[in-house]
């Protein structure tokens, strides 16, 4: 231990010298630079040496020993809020919050995501065979505004190995906040919007969102909907839509779940197109031992200066899964299947991995599997053969791999010292995403 340390959580402990017991440890005599300290502490029961009557103290301390010794000086009311952020990680996987600390404190936090993807297509009609190999990178950013609301942003790129023509970008994908609002919970800004289970969108919308309640949670959105996707095979032909308003509302109750809601997208295709659709859905599920059922029904009503009723106005999907992979869990897998049977006029950019044929409708089914190879990377394979409802000649077969990674990266502390000033405590960790 530092000589400017002992002194420096002595001095913040206050034991008088009255209250500890001469030469606790052979290795500290009286007349030891750290003789007084180390006793002041031996005497608040912060330091209890090695067992053989030493305090070791030129021997080298584990992080873990050194959070240790800071988790009882906070318990003795000690300030040390500048080691309390230094050993915070250590702290918290002991079970100690430093919540006087996180009061105190403007955290940051850079995460990363890289995922690998293999596409195998095999066409007919419209699309034809191909194949898709690419690296999607992702730097996530979180900031705590204060108490109540937090930022993320998150910067994207994606680079093509199967045409390599240079035609990779780096962009600022999502910028929101989130947080409360009396008894609302608010998302607001450039966020991923998934409605109705991803069945009528899962993809990037610059808009608000306000849910009320817990077990049973209503939920409003509103925004302007942005159907630009990375290059995902099975995303290609989702349909851009200029605004889009609704909500849903969604029961909880532990093994069983419901949701039912309404969603209206105006100028579908390009802004001021005139063409609208207005979808409504009701959707249940369950969960019995590792097994997961669920299903939805939809109902869509698109309007504008043509006749759309060649595009089917309802459908349903369901799903089975078993298990399920963990990425703080190495070795832990599952299965999933998924049938789908969902007219044009039912979803706009589905969450599903097949092609759903540029919002003509489909039909077909999907399964696969998902393995955590080691902690936090993940290995999913999944087979997708699906055809188009308007064009039954219309058909897609596809072969999907893709392995994805996180990490932590930097974390940020800048915390408020006793004295009222801010100093900078820049703390650049490289440890496992959890």
């Amino acid at each position: 231990m530092k000589k400017s340390l002992v002194l420096a959580m002595a001095m913040a402990l206050g034991v008088t010298a009255s209250a500890y017991a001469a030469n606790p440890f052979s290795d500290v005599p009286a007349g030891h630079w750290a003789y007084d300290s180390v006793n002041k502490l031996a005497a608040a029961g912060i330091v209890d040496g090695y067992g053989n009557g030493t305090f070791g103290g030129d021997r080298l301390m584990t992080r873990y020993e050194m959070a240790q010794i800071v988790a009882k000086a906070m318990a003795k009311g000690a300030n040390v809020d500048r080691l309390a952020a230094e050993f915070a990680d250590e702290l918290d996987s002991l079970g100690v919050r430093v919540a006087a600390l996180e009061k105190k404190s403007d955290n940051v936090k850079i995460t990363g995501e890289a995922r690998f993807r293999y596409v195998d297509q095999k066409a007919k009609a419209n699309d034809g065979d191909g194949y898709v190999a690419d690296l999607r990178s992702r730097i996530w950013l979180t900031g705590q505004v204060n108490e109540d609301w937090k930022y993320t942003g998150m910067i994207e790129n994606v680079q093509n190995f199967a045409n390599d023509a240079g035609d990779e970008g780096t962009d600022f994908q999502r910028a929101y906040v989130e947080g409360k609002l009396g008894g609302l919970a608010v998302t607001a800004g450039r966020y991923n919007a998934f409605f109705a289970n991803g069945n009528i969108y899962d993809d990037r919308a610059d808009g608000i969102e306000l849910a009320y309640g817990d077990k049973v949670k209503v939920m409003g959105a509103a925004g302007r909907a942005n159907s630009e996707n990375d290059a995902d095979v099975a995303k290609v032909d989702g349909i851009a839509a200029h605004t889009y308003a609704g909500g849903e509302v969604v029961a909880d109750f532990g093994a069983i779940n419901a949701t039912a809601g309404y969603y209206n997208f105006k100028d579908i295709g390009v802004k001021d197109s005139g063409v609208d659709n207005a979808i409504w859905f009701v959707g249940a599920g369950t969960t019995f031992g590792d097994f997961g059922l669920n299903a939805m029904y939809l109902k869509g009503d698109a309007s504008g200066d043509k006749d759309y009723s060649a595009l089917t106005d309802d459908g349903w999907t369901a799903g089975l899964t078993w298990k399920g992979a963990e990425a703080d869990k190495a070795g832990s897998y599952g299965l999933f299947a998924n049938y789908y049977d969902q007219g044009g006029q039912t979803y706009i950019a589905h969450t599903t991995d097949a092609n759903t044929f540029d919002g003509q409708g489909f039909k077909g089914y999907g399964v696969g599997a998902n393995y955590t190879v080691a902690k936090n990377m993940v290995l999913t394979a999944a087979y997708y053969d699906t055809k188009s409802k308007f064009d039954t000649s219309d058909k897609d077969k596809i072969m999907i791999a893709h392995i994805a990674f996180k990490v932590h990266g930097i974390q940020s502390k800048i915390a408020k010292l006793s004295t009222g000033t801010y100093e900078p405590d820049c703390i650049i960790k490289f440890t496992v995403f959890s």
